[in-house]
């Protein structure tokens, strides 16, 4: 697995990727349908690609995924998975009782061209759909976008299924936060600061104590946790809309825009000091209230570290791998205390306005910013190779790079099989950013003194 073999001279590659920095659109489908209360993913597919996304999902959360699939043989492959899904519809909800079905497409079926709202209005024409049941769906060929674009497109599908406007036009006094790809943790997060300005909020998914909930010495199919069906009727008559990144976020507050007159604002995550201090002020006047002493006590807290800790920040080269949303939070932090990300990579083809958007957080950095989007972490490898950084920020398969060049790491973003944590302590606002620079600090400081001899070993950093 280690990557000896990597070269530090690059060549142009058009038709090639070695080692891509992201994973397939039905993961991201599975993960956002697991925020809905009581729902069942569905591959539409061979059993091999379902296994492979529970299995994803389970490593990085170390939690039981549950899902079903079309399990595709020979046949299903050659003349389309329609008899295949009528069946697992009726056998699901006879064996398993779910309140939704949230079925997501794989290549094959993509690639037949399997018409899936055809295929649940002949399930519900055929009765295999009880009352108060209910079967959505996305589109996610893994031949295009990642998981990033997977989760976007179930997002929306729960927008375009279930969100309905009041027939009088009349707007409660809720604020819909849609999350984007992130862990439990920051979605707990989230809720908890919306909490703490006292403003009622619908999020959507939720992944809050389905993904990281308690051992109680019982199983459960279907946890507390998730966005109801309710919540997402609902979600058409608030008074507006925050979504948090744009790639994953956007096209759902679009949509919700669209269909239900909801307005939205699109945010960068709230990671680090200036996004988290966004979030909290737009959602202040949203829902017009005022940001209560305590989170001022946060962000001060965040700022104290900042300050009491600069000189071990400042001018540290960082290489970034990872998906879109994060990196460009996650990047604009790290200038802001001072540290110079050097090269950034993302797997997930977020654009030319994402690049931009890169370009512009990344000016003051005093030296030229390596930025490919999208790109693969050979690539990645091989710039570390012509020239250092002090740091690396990516996911779990970015450890052999760290590992072959000798380089302090420190592991975010999906997916990280090999730590625990992550599902549990957020990363996102004022406390999540205190944790993510005490992993920075972390990771700096043990490589100190790991290289100080007697004399230069410190006892008060």
């Amino acid at each position: 697995m280690l990557l000896k073999h990597t070269t530090a001279e690059i060549k142009e590659r058009k038709a090639l990727t070695v080692n891509p920095a992201k994973t397939c659109q039905p993961i991201g489908a599975m993960y956002a349908a697991l925020g809905i209360h009581g729902c069942l993913p569905h591959s539409h597919g061979s059993q091999g690609c379902y296994a492979y996304h529970r299995s994803a999902l389970t490593r990085h959360y170390k939690e039981p995924v549950i899902a079903a699939t079309s399990a595709f043989t020979e046949g299903a492959s050659v003349f389309g998975g329609q008899a295949n899904l009528l069946q697992a519809i009726n056998n699901i909800f006879t064996v398993y009782q779910p309140e939704i079905i949230a079925v997501h497409t794989t290549c094959l079926s993509e690639t037949i061209g399997d018409d899936i709202p055809q295929i649940i209005n002949k399930a519900k024409a055929d009765g295999k759909i009880p009352e108060d049941r209910y079967v959505i769906h996305a589109n996610t060929p893994s031949y295009v976008g990642s998981h990033v674009t997977g989760f976007a497109n179930m997002t929306k599908a729960m927008v375009d299924y279930f969100a309905e406007a009041d027939d009088s036009g009349r707007k409660e006094k809720t604020v819909n936060i849609i999350p984007g790809w992130v862990e439990p943790s920051d979605m707990a997060e989230i809720k908890r600061i919306a909490a703490e300005m006292k403003v009622r909020t619908i999020m959507f998914p939720d992944t809050e104590n389905v993904l990281n909930g308690p051992m109680t010495g019982r199983y459960r199919m279907y946890p507390d946790g998730g966005t109801t069906v309710a919540q997402l009727r609902a979600a058409g008559s608030s008074m507006g809309t925050l979504a948090l990144g744009r790639l994953a976020s956007g096209p759902a507050a679009r949509a919700l825009d669209v269909k239900c007159k909801v307005p939205c604002e699109i945010l960068n995550l709230p990671i680090g000091l200036h996004d988290t201090d966004t979030f909290v002020d737009i959602l202040r006047r949203i829902a017009g209230v005022n940001v209560p002493d305590s989170l001022t006590i946060e962000r001060g807290q965040l700022v104290d570290i900042i300050t009491d800790m600069h000189q071990y920040f400042h001018g540290k080269r960082v290489g970034l791998v990872g998906d879109p949303d994060q990196l460009l939070s996650l990047t604009r932090f790290l200038v802001s205390i001072d540290m110079c990300p050097a090269y950034i990579i993302t797997g997930t083809p977020a654009g030319k306005k994402y690049e931009k958007a890169l370009r512009e957080a990344t000016a003051e950095v005093p030296f030229e910013v390596q930025i490919k989007v999208p790109g693969d972490m050979y690539l990645f490898h091989q710039w570390i190779k012509q020239e250092k950084v002090d740091l690396i920020i990516g996911n779990t398969y970015a450890k052999y790079i760290a590992k072959d060049e000798d380089i302090p790491f420190v592991r975010y973003g999906f997916p990280i099989f090999d730590r625990v944590g992550h599902s549990y302590f957020p990363t996102v606002g004022y406390r999540g950013g205190m944790r993510l620079l005490e992993k920075i600090l972390d990771a700096i400081l043990d490589r100190k003194d790991r290289d100080a001899d007697d004399i230069t070993t410190e006892l008060v950093m």
